[in-house]
């Protein structure tokens, strides 16, 4: 007889973000005059940069002519685009090597399969709140979870403790949802935590383009120490706006090796290169020519616009709120804004109050953990008019 997972009948019925289109789709529905602002997913809304464009054209082309067609790519990535992205870690002061460098359709996927690495009887620890991938993904495997408290008291930035167990460690900084960031010297500790305890860090680098504060790391790789002990993910959703281009990079160093059960040294940077290699045939070449002309200095550039477009958004956000006296996280380094509901409103009533009241959409800190019940997330990817009405209907709501 046939034998499901049953692992995923734990899982919440719905995907957070799939229950906040329902309810905003029945709203819709019922009430067809009404203007409703999103400012819930974090998607973005300008498009690729030009540098982007112009090469994706051109990639087009050569798939049209023998002499440059592309048919099956390395399922590492091209070279050409891991060249690039060890110059982009090295201008943000971290030192890593082709090697190191798997190019992937996005950091969601990665995040989630980088755990058929490691047994089932791991301990994995993750924030709470947290980005709902890092919880689910385990869940689906039957994983022990344990949870570290994200809260108000430690600015939403925990940290180790004496006596804590952990063998996989989720970090995300700058933070989803919370817009929090570690400093360097609060990564060193759970570097130090990590190599002490023989523990494994994935750091989730979605959101580094957003860091302004040189006090605050763009990699874990700035911390000495980290090869040995952390993977990283990033990607180009945000950075460049290919949320639906989908091309990102996990950094697996060649230095990270940890022993078998017979005592055996093992590389994780050849587990994972087959792992990929089995498993994903890699992104299209199309994609990646794109990418990589995206990570030239112009193309740099051309990103840099964008997110300080909405950097500005953010600020727009962010100064109702301080206006207001309403406790927030983020706004800096950062593209959320994570704020108190107000009159202790429990998320999903807030979220229900705000799209009724206001017609503008965020998403509940409840959909992110326990410790986001009476927290809410708006995002900074809006477009830029519509942000501005968006803070107006709320400042009006709230006064």
């Amino acid at each position: 007889m046939l034998q499901l997972n049953e692992n995923y009948m734990k899982l919440k019925q719905s995907y957070l973000f799939a229950e906040i289109a329902h309810r905003v789709n029945d709203y819709v529905a019922a009430n067809p005059d009404k203007k409703v602002i999103r400012l819930g997913i974090g998607d973005v809304t300008k498009p690729l940069p030009q540098k982007t464009i112009e090469a994706m054209h051109q990639a087009v082309s050569h798939m049209a002519y023998a002499e440059t067609f592309k048919g099956y790519g390395p399922e590492q990535g091209y070279d050409f685009l891991r060249e690039r992205v060890v110059e982009y870690y090295k201008k943000n002061g971290a030192s890593i090597t082709m090697k190191d460098v798997f190019i992937s359709d996005g950091a969601k996927s990665d995040t989630g399969n980088i755990t058929d690495l490691f047994g089932p009887d791991n301990i994995v620890l993750i924030p709470d709140p947290v980005y709902p991938v890092y919880m689910d993904t385990n869940m689906m495997n039957g994983r022990n979870i344990k949870f570290m408290d994200a809260n108000k008291e430690n600015g939403f930035t925990p940290m180790p403790y004496e006596g804590l167990e952990a063998d996989i460690i989720y970090i995300c900084s700058p933070n989803n949802p919370t817009g929090a960031a570690y400093t360097r010297e609060q990564l060193k500790e759970w570097v130090d935590f990590a190599l002490k305890n023989g523990s494994l860090l994935l750091f989730d680098a979605a959101y580094e383009c957003f860091i302004e504060d040189p006090a605050i790391p763009h990699s874990i790789y700035e911390i000495e120490g980290a090869k040995k002990c952390a993977i990283e993910f990033c990607s180009l959703s945000k950075t460049a706006g290919f949320t639906g281009t989908r091309c990102g990079y996990t950094i697996v160093p060649t230095e990270l090796v940890v022993k078998s059960s017979t005592g055996e040294d093992v590389s994780v940077n050849a587990m994972w290169t087959r792992r990929q290699t089995t498993k994903f045939n890699g992104v299209p070449y199309i994609v990646q020519y794109a990418a990589a002309a995206t990570l030239s200095e112009e193309g740099i550039e051309q990103c840099k616009a964008n997110i300080a477009y909405y950097k500005e958004n953010a600020k727009i956000i962010a100064s109702c709120f301080e206006n207001k006296g309403i406790t927030y996280f983020g706004g800096s380094n950062s593209p959320y804004i994570w704020f108190e509901c107000p009159n202790n409103m429990e998320s999903w009533d807030f979220f229900d109050y705000l799209l009724q009241n206001a017609q503008v959409v965020g998403t509940p800190g409840a959909g992110f953990g326990k410790n986001g019940n009476n927290f809410f997330r708006l995002t900074a990817f809006g477009d830029r008019d519509n942000t501005i009405e968006a803070v107006a209907r709320i400042d009006k709501l709230l006064s």
